[in-house]
């Protein structure tokens, strides 16, 4: 049978299923104005913040936190008022129409059920599945997140036209071809098409439903609870979503697999893992430095290894003085991820130091290659090799102490072995970092700071940075074994190419200073010490001697080891 000879039939079958209710004279209501039943499918945490019921009322609409817009009466379904693909994509997800069937829900008044139903018969009428509408009208994830409101609708209007329209998003979700599995976007197709085979009694897309969620889920979330879309905040998207699945599961009388339980109560680990003392999320992959997670408990690790390519390390929880550092390594980019590998950050005393450039936007700007690239993260670069995007990395040596933990880590994603090795100290705060790349290599390393930062150059291969309350830290480099001074220069705001930029929040960024050292050969030892503009760095025999603020830290290079 053709999609669309399916999908007419299946209308035919959804329209029978949904005419047990009166249909009101005016808007298709199912019950009198003045006596509206509140629905499981209408009212939940699916529902937008923004806009209001009052905005859209109004016939203005804004999401992103960027300026609402006008769409009046008659809507334009192919606008794009600032030519970003996420805008576009909630506002053909029709979430905020479904906000006034909630509100209606809630307030009995009419006025916002005709204004609900004259929205999504319009988006009906205006794009068609085989063309004549806007481009993201039938791309997967709004038909996802779309299925949803239109389901809340149907609760109170019995209208041909919209069991026709469901039917058409139960066949496009349950299509093999289009379903995103593994990933966030699978789960919202799964609770969309569990949704409306619940809502008709089609047992066979519930059924389906269930069984994809399963799968997806066990692909997404690995068995130590790490999400492997590579962006530590798609955590939290995911830890939701599922809970919204489940809880309909056992809505439609289905029994939840414990797989997807168990797997979504090991997001809370990785999530509490992933956040720094201060609260917010560490910023890694697609991010933002303005995610902070809420209600999850702490685990009693302080240092934890997540096999699928994080390391995260603190000295207490619950202490927003706390030091934290994260490690990057694991499987190629993909998904939400960039290429961070053998990066590092570094949170200490209270404040970020060391930083991930963070997360701009989803379009396609020089700027968002920018922030996917190895030079908008603290990593080792093989100066004039090619880099091979998606080249995976491995964690090859760890040692983990309550006082002291180090890291090796290698990879060959410039074509020949680069090798990092991390050491954190705690009590007298000091991060080490040792780069190596073989004889005929040259290796020249890139560092970010916190925009709240400023830094000049010094002698003896040092950078010191302060903050207006005149809180210091410095960075110091040797070339390994010399101990050698390493030259670098700092660069805030530069455009041509991009560097030393931090985005701290979606479609924002600021000029902050990045250090990028020479090229050198061998290896090349970099010492951050928060508290102190004066550390002195020495070497002796292999031994390297770190003298701080609080006292001296000690230890020792062998090879391409800091030990």
């Amino acid at each position: 049978m053709r999609r669309r000879t399916q999908a007419l039939a299946l209308s035919t079958a959804l329209l029978l299923a949904a005419c047990g209710g009166t249909i009101g004279a005016t808007a298709g209501t199912a019950e009198a104005a003045d006596k509206v039943k509140r629905t499981a499918e209408c009212q939940g945490d699916w529902l937008p913040a923004t806009p209001t019921g009052p905005d859209v009322m109004s016939g203005q609409v804004g999401f992103l936190d960027l300026p609402p817009v006008k769409v009046g009466k008659d809507v334009d379904w192919r606008t794009d008022p600032y030519r970003n693909r996420s805008w576009s994509m909630v506002f053909h997800s029709l979430r905020w129409m479904g906000r006034l069937v909630a509100d209606y829900e809630n307030n009995g008044d009419r006025a916002y059920l005709t204004r609900a139903t004259e929205i999504a018969k319009d988006w009906v009428n205006d794009n068609p599945r085989r063309g004549g509408g806007s481009p993201y009208a039938w791309q997967e994830h709004p038909i996802a997140l779309r299925a949803p409101a239109l389901v809340c609708l149907s609760k109170h209007v019995s209208e041909p036209w919209l069991t026709k329209s469901l039917a058409e998003h139960a066949s496009m979700l349950a299509d093999p071809a289009l379903y995103e599995k593994g990933h966030n976007h699978g789960i919202d197709q799964d609770i969309a098409l569990l949704g409306i085979g619940c809502r008709y009694g089609r047992d066979e897309w519930s059924g389906l439903a269930i069984r994809r969620l399963t799968e997806t889920v066990e692909l997404d979330v690995d068995a130590q609870g790490a999400l492997r879309e590579q962006a530590p905040r798609y955590a939290i998207y995911v830890y939701d979503r599922l809970k919204v699945a489940m809880d309909n599961i056992a809505a439609c009388g289905r029994k939840v697999p414990s797989s997807i339980e168990k797997r979504w109560k090991s997001l809370e680990g990785f999530i509490s893992h992933s956040t720094q003392p201060n609260g917010f999320m560490v910023p890694i992959g697609d991010g933002g430095a303005d995610v902070r997670p809420v209600g999850y408990d702490h685990p009693k690790q302080t240092v934890k290894v997540f096999g699928n390519g994080y390391v995260y390390g603190r000295t207490a929880w619950g202490k927003s003085e706390s030091a934290f550092y994260s490690i990057r390594f694991g499987p190629g980019m993909k998904y939400h991820g960039h290429e961070d590998h053998l990066g590092v950050t570094y949170y200490a005393q209270g404040r970020d130091v060391l930083v991930d450039a963070g997360f701009h936007s989803y379009e396609n700007s020089a700027y968002r290659r920018w922030t996917m690239s190895p030079q908008a993260h603290n990593v080792p670069v093989v100066a004039g090799a090619a880099f091979r995007g998606g080249t995976r990395s491995s964690l090859t040596r760890s040692s983990i102490r309550d006082d002291r933990q180090s890291f090796q880590l290698t990879d060959r994603a410039y074509g020949v072995a680069r090798t990092r090795s991390v050491l954190v100290n705690h009590g007298e705060d000091v991060m080490a970092v040792l780069d190596t790349v073989p004889r005929g290599s040259k290796v020249s390393t890139i560092w970010h700071f916190a925009t709240d930062l400023s830094a000049t150059s010094g002698d003896g291969g040092k950078v010191v940075v302060r903050d207006k309350s005149g809180w210091k830290a410095a960075l110091v480099q040797v070339a390994m074994p010399s101990c050698e001074p390493v030259s670098s220069k700092v660069v805030r705001g530069a455009t041509n190419p991009y560097q030393g930029w931090v985005s701290p929040a979606y479609l924002k960024k600021q000029a902050a200073p990045a250090v990028v050292s020479a090229a050198t050969a061998g290896s090349v030892l970099t010492v951050v010490v928060p508290g102190t503009d004066t550390p002195s760095v020495s070497c002796s025999g292999g031994k390297v001697s770190v003298k701080t603020s609080e006292g001296v830290v000690g230890f020792r290079v062998k090879g391409s080891s800091l030990q």
